[in-house]
């Protein structure tokens, strides 16, 4: 009995170990990697970047299985306007109106699932978090060599980013500006 119960447990060890070593981390290359974003309001819109901190696919059998990428809210960007403008704008989305950077200084993409499409397109499921908001995304990837595209359209509302919302406020006229913001993410690797 002894001898089935090693020769179970043994074979059970190596499956496992099999396992975990089939699954490779793919790290983002995050110096060549850009993450630029659109905001859009009655009047117009503008558009900056921000920084990824660390991010990694997981992949097994050279296929996305999931997934974390971590932006740092500190480094967003305005890239359309300059000067007094862009400080005062940059200032505005750091704070508590927006982003509220000093108690929230990251926001986190955790990927739950991904589904082979085809022809390197992945659609994903995943865990964003932003405020210490976390909801549930869907979206497609497209891999390609080194690099991996995607398309974000985020609802800044879901994520207490209220400032300016017509879905919260009345009357601000040409001052609304609307909820959803855009993400273009290329990824290196």
């Amino acid at each position: 009995m002894n001898k089935g119960f090693l020769k179970s447990a043994v074979a059970i060890v190596v499956v496992f170990t099999t396992l975990a070593f089939s699954q490779i981390k793919k790290e983002v290359n995050i110096e060549a990697s850009t993450v630029t974003w659109t905001g859009e309001k009655v009047t117009g819109s503008h558009q900056g970047t921000i920084a990824l901190e660390k991010g990694f696919f997981l992949m097994e059998d050279d296929k996305i299985v999931g997934g974390e990428f971590v932006m740092d809210m500190s480094s967003i960007q305005v890239t359309d306007l300059k000067g007094e403008n862009r400080q005062k704008l940059e200032g505005h989305l750091k704070s508590s109106d927006f982003f509220g950077i000093e108690k929230f200084p990251e926001a986190k993409l955790v990927i739950t699932s991904a589904a082979a499409k085809g022809n390197g397109k992945y659609g994903i499921v995943g865990d964003l978090t932003i405020k210490g908001e976390t909801h549930p995304i869907t979206f497609d990837v497209m891999m390609e060599g080194d690099s991996a595209k995607t398309h974000l359209t985020i609802d800044r509302s879901k994520y207490d980013v209220r400032y300016g919302s017509g879905s919260f406020f009345d009357n601000l006229g040409d001052k609304t500006i609307y909820d959803n913001f855009e993400l273009d993410i290329v990824l290196k690797f």
